[in-house]
This record gives structure tokens, sequence and C-alpha cells, in this order.
């Protein structure tokens, strides 16, 4: 039978759940959540549990997911072709409308954004949208990865409670 786990190690569970969750959702920190559910089990462990190794681990798959929370559009723009201008001008739009229509603000703000300030410095069509295309599928594929991770870290997490 496996022991009823006390408030704490819930609400540390809890909020690595919540990261898998979160990492999909603009705007929530969904890689910052994990870090703290991971630290919170190993504060009221009495920094025993995780061992040091796992701990490492699933902390740094957490990092590994911000970093990609934070960078990973910038870095589709930008190896998409897009500008640095172009590429802050994109999270400038899309952080209010990402507040008004949620997710769909946030893609649309920003392949708007650089499709048409794209299109204003070199007047191609094709390229303007190819370049808004990489940019749009680079911040998916940044969610997916993220989502990927922080599921690990609770995978890691209920084996390290359970076990």
């Amino acid at each position: 039978m496996i022991p009823v786990p006390d408030l704490v190690v819930l609400l540390a569970l809890g909020l690595c759940l919540f990261a898998v969750v979160g990492s999909l959702i603009p705007l929530v920190p969904g890689a910052a959540l994990s870090v703290g559910g991971v630290l919170l089990y190993w504060w009221n462990s009495g920094y025993a549990d995780p061992g040091p190794f796992v701990l490492v681990g699933l902390v740094g798959l957490a990092l590994l997911a911000l970093v990609l929370d934070w960078f990973g559009g910038a870095v589709s723009a930008s190896a998409g072709g897009a500008s640095t201008r172009t590429t802050l001008a994109a999270a400038v739009v899309a952080l209010p409308l990402t507040l008004v229509a949620g997710p769909v603000g946030l893609l649309l703000g920003v392949a708007g954004t650089v499709f048409a300030l794209t299109y204003y410095e070199n007047e191609d069509v094709e390229e303007s949208a190819r370049i808004a295309a990489y940019t749009t599928v680079g911040m998916l594929a940044s969610s997916v990865a993220q989502a990927l991770l922080t599921a690990f870290v609770f995978l890691g997490m209920l084996l390290v409670v359970i076990y």
C-alpha cells in the first residue's frame, strides 16, 4: 500500500502538474513552477530526497524549459531571418494581444507583426510570409518542447515520491 503523502508533497506535485499545463498557456511560467515544485519537495524532505543527481537532473530539465520559454520565439524568429528590431516589435505587439485573445492573439500578433515589418523592410511577400511562418512554427515547437520537458519533470517527481 502506498502511503498518503502530506499536504506539502501534494502541493509540490500539483505545482509540477500545473507546470505541464502552464507551459502551453502564454504568460504562465510553467517551467518556473516545475523548479518550484521540485525544490519545495526537496526542502520538505529535509534536503534529502531526491538525491543530488536526480535533483540536478530534474532542475536542469526545468531550467532548460525555462530557457525555451524565454528565448524560443526570439531564436526561431532570428533563425527564420527576422531582424532583431522585428523580433522585439513582435514581442511588444503580441503581449497585449495575448492578454485580450490568449494564445491565438499571441500567434497572430507575432505572425502579423513579423510579416508586416519584414515586408516593410524587403517588399517581398513570399519571403515575409516564410519568415513569419518560420517564427510561428518555432514558437509552437518551443511550447511543445516545454510541455515535454515539464512532463518529464512531473513524471520524475512522481517516481521520487512513490519510490
